[in-house]
């Protein structure tokens, strides 16, 4: 008899322990849900490190697409992926020591020129529309008269093989590849000084850099999107396993206090 009781009883125990959370498929699962969602989280983070890289925006030359100390993640590329319409962060030492960050409007080979009819950039012959641009303080009494220039100064340049011209988006107060033009190459860049393409503004607002539709036409097309977008989501998936997993334990124990406390008679 005292043998049958007891067995009752740890029976009784362990249907309890299934109950509450503390053992069953149910805690196997959470367990599981737990590890794997710190994987995603960690590995998603480790992933991140490995390809992109923060920098701080110091000057005001590619507003209104990025402000001065806005913080932005740019993913680290070889020089040979960079694309019409790319922002790239590069050094080249015939213009700073320090990286700078421009955007790309013509690769090697372009004729790349200003101002087409309208007041447009052109590549190849092919008016660019450029609304990334900042107008508010270029040739303010050309606005007056008609459309604003992409450029106040006038130029034509053909782009070496393996070079690039760069361009800041606010084309009043940028020193870029226009301010090089007496230089060799024209003001253009070699496609080893890219050190990295711009995908996303990091802070104070997160915002992912669409590529340009107006440079997809062009031979070679706009580059491809990073990888940010899908370790963010590894990311989110992650937490939320995780949070899931953690939580499911206690929620059953507070559930199966709640089923105990019945009111009697209830029976």
């Amino acid at each position: 008899m005292g043998e049958t009781l007891n067995t009752q009883t740890s029976g009784t125990e362990g249907i309890r322990g299934a109950k509450d959370g503390r053992g069953g498929l149910g805690h196997v699962l959470s367990g599981v849900a737990v590890a794997v969602g710190f994987v995603l989280f960690l590995g998603a983070f480790a992933w991140g490190a490995f390809v992109y890289r923060p920098y701080t925006v110091p000057t005001d030359s590619m507003t209104p697409t990025v402000q001065p100390g806005d913080r932005v993640l740019a993913q680290r590329i070889d020089g040979g992926e960079v694309r019409r319409g790319d922002v790239v962060v590069f050094t080249d030492h015939l213009w700073s020591d320090s990286p700078m960050v421009k955007r790309v409007v013509a690769v090697g080979g372009d004729t790349v020129k200003c101002c087409g009819a309208g007041g447009r950039l052109t590549v190849n012959g092919k008016e660019l529309d450029e609304p990334y641009l900042e107008h508010t303080e270029l040739a303010p009494e050309a606005a007056a008269a008609g459309p604003v220039p992409a450029s106040d100064t006038p130029f034509e340049v053909k782009v070496p093989e393996g070079n690039l011209f760069l361009l800041g988006d606010r084309r009043a107060a940028s020193l870029d590849s226009r301010a090089h033009l007496q230089e060799a190459g024209q003001g253009t860049v070699p496609r080893s000084a890219v050190q990295a393409r711009v995908d996303a503004l990091a802070w104070p607002s997160m915002k992912m850099l669409e590529r340009p539709a107006t440079y997809a036409s062009l031979p070679g097309g706009t580059s491809k999107p990073g990888p940010l977008r899908l370790q963010l989501a590894a990311v989110a998936a992650g937490a939320a396993l995780v949070l899931l997993g953690a939580a499911y334990g206690p929620l059953v124990r507070v559930l199966g206090r709640g089923r105990r406390r019945e009111p009697a008679g209830a029976r």
